[in-house]
């Protein structure tokens, strides 16, 4: 692939990360991990309790679960999403980056569940994985969910979520549906690729191209359309769990312009592990 000259043109002359990786590893992670805490990619199970705070989705997540114990639970409207009033009272506890909730309400009186994505991929996310079940016209906590909210099982929580955003959503719609579910069906060669080349700020545009696997839609494009792709369904993603940081800078020139950059924290590290080999590592081998 890397002798293909539309690839080295679109690559600019960055060495993409993945490219370290033996064959094996490579191969490993192109599939999903079978669970949470096994094969190639690890999750752990033991954020403490200030570590899961830093994941807006999952304090999100937290929130709903337990106002789902409450009283006759969640209602919902006809068709299916939660009630305007919920979704007014569930804001507060969504502090989701890059949301101005005050923005929001001056543009809408209302706001729906589909209006405010965090909330409607929470709610489609607690139906999927049993932690919300329906019953007359409302969610509840299930015996799943409220075992998940048990302060032992809150690290667990936080994996499962993961996993499932990961590995078993579409986030194609992310992205204005550029490219179906590319790179995030690459997601673990993707993760792996960030865990070594996100340490220090950098574009989106650099990241792709560090640790994407490109195909030919991006490579045929006539903009950077893979750039705006991995934001939307990788980094942006990333962040919403707290395993990545953004900022922005200004534009020498552009009075109204700003470069989005993004690097890992720490507690990317902890939650993710890597059980892999470099080409480095089957060198030493032989």
């Amino acid at each position: 692939m890397l002798q293909n000259a539309a690839v080295r043109a679109w690559l600019g002359g960055v060495d993409p990360a993945w490219t370290l990786l033996d064959g094996r590893s490579f191969d490993a992670l192109q599939h999903t991990p079978p669970s949470t805490f096994g094969g190639p990619i690890r999750l752990a199970a033991n954020l403490s309790a200030e570590e899961l705070r830093r994941s807006p989705f999952h304090s999100g997540m937290v929130a709903l679960l337990r106002a789902g114990t409450q009283g006759d639970g969640l209602r919902l409207t006809a068709t299916g999403n939660l009630s305007r009033a919920v979704v007014a009272e569930m804001i507060d506890h969504f502090l989701w980056p890059a949301f101005d909730r005050a923005e929001a309400f001056r543009l809408h009186k209302v706001v729906n569940e589909p209006d405010f994505f965090p909330l409607h991929l929470a709610r489609q996310l607690a139906e999927t994985t049993r932690l919300l079940r329906r019953l007359k016209g409302h969610l509840k906590a299930s015996p799943r969910g409220r075992s998940a909210l048990e302060e032992a099982n809150l690290p667990a929580l936080a994996a499962l979520l993961f996993h499932f955003v990961m590995w078993k959503i579409d986030l194609s719609d992310l992205g204005r549906g550029l490219h179906g579910r590319w790179p995030q069906g690459d997601i673990g060669v993707v993760l792996w690729s960030l865990s070594v080349a996100a340490g220090d700020w950098q574009a989106p545009e650099r990241l792709t191209r560090l640790c994407t696997i490109p195909i030919n839609g991006v490579l045929e494009s006539t903009w950077d359309s893979g750039s705006l792709a991995m934001e939307a369904r990788i980094l942006k993603p990333l962040l919403w769990f707290g395993l990545l940081e953004h900022r922005r800078e200004p534009v020498e020139g552009k009075l109204l312009a700003s470069r989005h950059l993004y690097r890992k924290t720490e507690l990317f590290d902890r939650f993710v592990a890597f059980a892999v080999k470099t080409e480095a590592d089957a060198a030493l081998r032989h």
